[in-house]
């Protein structure tokens, strides 16, 4: 844990560094100049014809962020594909697998193991319940999905908005309350490129947006689940006589998964923060036998098969009526478009 620590101190001294435009950031500068510069010389690859990039013949989505870190990409993911779902519509979704150990291209199956296909991935399967292909290159994931489901309608691509070799229909561009922080460009700040930028939908994830958008509404559910399926109301942890509780988050931003417990009424005898996409291996969970664990849904599909009785608390996130209408606009020119093509491809 000494190790651990001493990874997620300098960490949090990183991204804390990226809120303003302090000493840190003024030394790191001359560096984000050079990333600066070879992401618009790729880029210019791109625009004059020299890397292409890979069209498809469904349309693709992408879901992410010009800001290093998590800003709730994959709860967004998940709830526009319930969206697409309902309306009928065969869904795929891709990744990177962002903290597995494997390698090459896979489908996350709902027995797969987080450190195989990644821990987001195999949420978004078991939780949607649509394919899900993970490759380094998301081109050979997209392409290896249609190969194992032609029928499918839309594939949507966790991440990957910095991807270019992968052709997208929809660009949709998460934000929490950090904003652009302080608008430089890796390390010195937080953007993975600059910004602003044309996407095809801002969506802001937390309270306070620092620029106009749509907003996406998110709370815990009133539920928290065991390993074998069991369920406990959360108002019932805290109940008198029930053991002391511990809630421990290895996400971007854990605190402010503690403040959503807090804010459920639940007292919190201790917090653990750790590492995103940490892997629990090196955790000590005795140390803690005498409390009742609770964490994240993505904590959970590592932290069960040491721990079965820590309880998980899904995060429900739900999308604004005006952001759905403007996706089904979207949605419903491309498949018109296709439709009235005669191959049977986009005419645009």
């Amino acid at each position: 844990m000494a190790a651990v620590s001493q990874g997620l101190r300098w960490q949090l001294i990183l991204t804390r560094s990226w809120n303003r435009r302090g000493t840190l950031a003024c030394l790191l500068w001359p560096l984000s100049l050079i990333y600066r510069t070879l992401f618009a010389g790729r880029r210019l690859l791109y625009r004059l014809g020299w890397l292409t990039a890979r069209r498809l013949d469904v349309p693709v989505m992408v879901v992410g962020n010009v800001v290093a870190g998590g800003a709730g990409k994959t709860p967004v993911v998940m709830a526009l594909v319930q969206h697409l779902r309902q309306r009928g519509l065969r869904v795929g979704v891709i990744s990177r697998g962002y903290g597995r150990q494997s390698r090459g291209c896979m489908e996350v199956l709902p027995d797969s193991r987080p450190e195989h296909g990644g821990d987001e991935p195999l949420l978004i399967r078991r939780c949607t319940g649509v394919p899900v292909v993970v490759a380094e290159r998301r081109t050979q994931a997209a392409a290896a999905l249609l190969a194992n489901y032609p029928d499918t309608d839309v594939i949507v691509a966790d991440d990957g908005l910095q991807h270019a070799a992968l052709y997208r229909d929809f660009e949709l561009c998460v934000f929490d309350d950090r904003g652009i922080g302080n608008g430089l460009l890796l390390p010195a700040g937080p953007l993975r490129e600059p910004w602003p930028r044309p996407v095809d939908l801002i969506l802001h994830t937390g309270l306070k947006p620092a620029f106009p958008g749509f907003r996406a509404h998110r709370q815990l559910a009133s539920l928290a689940w065991q390993q074998d399926g069991s369920t406990m109301p959360l108002a019932a942890l805290v109940a008198t006589g029930q053991p002391p509780l511990l809630a421990l988050a290895a996400i971007a931003r854990p605190a402010e998964f503690f403040d959503m417990l807090r804010a459920c009424g639940l007292q919190l005898a201790h917090t653990i923060t750790l590492p995103d996409h940490y892997d629990f291996n090196s955790f000590n969970i005795n140390e803690f036998k005498g409390y009742s664990v609770i964490c994240t849904e993505k904590d959970a599909l590592k932290l069960w098969p040491k721990w079965p009785q820590a309880f998980a608390v899904p995060l429900l996130l739900t999308l604004e009526p005006a952001c759905l209408a403007r996706l089904d606009e979207w949605l419903n020119n491309r498949l018109t478009a296709k439709l009235s093509s005669p191959d049977g491809h986009s005419t645009t």
